[in-house]
């Protein structure tokens, strides 16, 4: 591995307003060298790479590519430099087949003119064999799994010429198994000469994945590491700027006879008449977590839709308190004090153009608080954004901003504060604490935590198995649109979970908590 740094960012400041995202940062990073940058959310990290990609523009600073004073003005521009950028919220067209996606403005042609799709399949092929994966290239994106879209963004930008690499949360969406394949990948670019950043609130990763750590913390560089002289403990306090002191979250006791929830038979089919959900049958208990395990594409997401009136159910029994729900509207499962906090924010959690102010009441414009006669209160929803902003610790310039300004972690924590917000009888969280970082992901656990001790019901949708493990009562896993398992977190363990979610194994508890299994 050469000393001489491919990229060196020097003295990058970069403001939003009255934020400051970057205040002098430096940055270097070594050919064939995995990076992770790591902090708070706000603390500067995707913001300095959106710069180095040429999607912001730095306001003070320089910028050095092989050793070369490098202007970076727009993506075009990183990427004849060789950088390729895989961001949080993928950039794909979901009509358009993988291979339409990764050859897009980079098209092969035959005899001047017609497009060569076989000629460019065959390159891509190669490519793909050559890093480890197995994409479809001839499906739609919309088809795909979370994983197999990671697979296509990667390939896209190797096969536009990137030698750099900059991961935003490349885990955040992938279950044990996927994750480990996306390492063995980036082992394979590394062994191949290849750069590549990670941005991560995941400290475990880094320990098995980076090379080199640096640590921001309100928009400053504190430290950089190689891997082999910090641990996961040290970054934490490096992060929080304090030291870390362990708690646990008081758990009461519940005995409720009664379900809130119940699923019977219920099943959901696509289209082309695949069932997406086979004849499900669950029960959710007030004062209980039940948390939903899965790869990908399993029914997670249509039972969370199910759920929330996104979807249409073609046979089964639900109800909510005994009353049916079958088919209910999204505005009718919130007037029945339903809380959805969305796996995919930017569809179905926030809009990205409005204000601030504004996101903290989409889906509560309408009640007494903040609107009558179609005429909004806005002393109230400034009252009740600034209350929200002071308790989740989330760090805004105006809140007239649109939400587009803000980090992902900070919009996730808008998404999380308004539907929290009310005291809901049952919750749907679908992956909470995705993007967020160590303070944020606690405290969403606390609250989640709080809400079941009150008496309240939440399901829990997560690809960390570890905070199934850690927040459920009970556990469902979903293997091919059918429940495999409902177990318990004290008596199984990640390796049989994985296991579960693979349909190799069933393994059904008949009743949740204590009431025998």
């Amino acid at each position: 591995m050469t000393q001489t740094p491919i990229i060196e960012m020097c003295n990058i400041s970069k403001r939003f307003g009255q934020v400051r995202a970057n205040v002098d940062v430096d940055f270097s990073l070594k050919q064939g060298e995995i990076h992770a940058i790591v902090g708070e959310n706000g603390a500067g990290k995707s913001t300095l790479m959106k710069i180095l990609y040429g999607l912001y523009q730095l306001d003070e600073g320089k910028i050095l590519v092989d050793g070369q004073l490098a202007t970076i003005s727009a993506p075009r521009q990183a990427m004849r430099l060789g950088l390729g950028m895989i961001q949080q919220h993928f950039t794909l067209i979901p009509a358009f087949t993988a291979l339409q996606n990764i050859i897009l403005a980079k098209e092969k042609r035959k005899f001047g003119a017609l497009l060569d799709y076989q000629k460019a399949e065959t390159e891509i092929a190669k490519l793909a064999e050559q890093v480890g994966f197995n994409v479809p290239l001839n499906t739609p994106i919309e088809s795909l799994s979370i994983g197999a879209q990671q697979h296509t963004e990667i390939l896209k930008v190797l096969y536009h010429g990137a030698d750099i690499l900059i991961m935003d949360e490349p885990t955040a969406v992938l279950v044990p198994q996927e994750i480990e394949g996306l390492f063995e990948c980036m082992r394979s670019l590394k062994r191949e000469g290849r750069s590549i950043i990670i941005i991560t609130h995941k400290l475990d990763e880094v320990m098995a994945i980076a090379d080199t750590v640096t640590v921001m913390r309100s928009g400053k560089n504190v430290a950089t590491f190689p891997i082999s002289e910090t641990n996961p403990h040290q970054l934490a306090e490096q992060i929080l700027g304090e030291p870390v002191l362990q708690s646990s979250i008081e758990r009461k006791e519940t005995d409720q006879e009664s379900p809130m929830l119940h699923l019977e038979d219920v099943s959901v089919k696509s289209g082309a008449g695949k069932n997406l959900l086979d004849r499900i049958n669950l029960d959710l208990f007030p004062g209980e977590i039940v948390g939903i395990a899965g790869v990908e594409g399993n029914g997670q997401t249509e039972l969370v839709e199910v759920l929330t009136g996104l979807r249409k159910v073609q046979q089964g029994k639900l109800t909510l308190n005994e009353e049916s729900v079958i088919n209910c509207s999204t505005s009718e499962f919130r007037k029945k004090s339903v809380a959805h906090l969305p796996s995919d924010r930017h569809r179905h959690g926030i809009s990205l153009n409005n204000r601030i102010d504004e996101n903290f009441i989409i889906g509560k414009h309408k009640q007494k608080m903040f609107s009558r006669n179609a005429m909004l209160y806005s002393k109230n929803i400034q009252r009740f954004t600034f209350n929200a902003l002071d308790k989740y610790q989330i760090r805004v310039g105006d809140i007239r901003y649109p939400i587009k300004t803000l980090s992902g972690g900070n919009q996730q924590k808008v998404v999380v504060a308004r539907e929290l917000s009310g005291d809901p009888a049952l919750i749907i969280a679908a992956h909470p604490t995705r993007g967020l970082d160590i303070h944020a992901a606690k405290f969403v656990h606390t609250r989640l935590i709080q809400a079941r001790n009150r008496g309240k019901a939440v399901l829990l949708v997560s690809s960390e198995l570890e905070e199934l493990l850690n927040l459920s009562d009970r556990i469902a896993v979903l293997y091919n649109g059918k429940i495999t398992g409902i177990v318990k977190p004290d008596e199984t363990n990640q390796q049989e979970l994985g296991t579960l979610m693979l349909g190799l194994q069933n393994r059904t508890y008949a009743f949740p908590l204590d009431k025998g299994g």
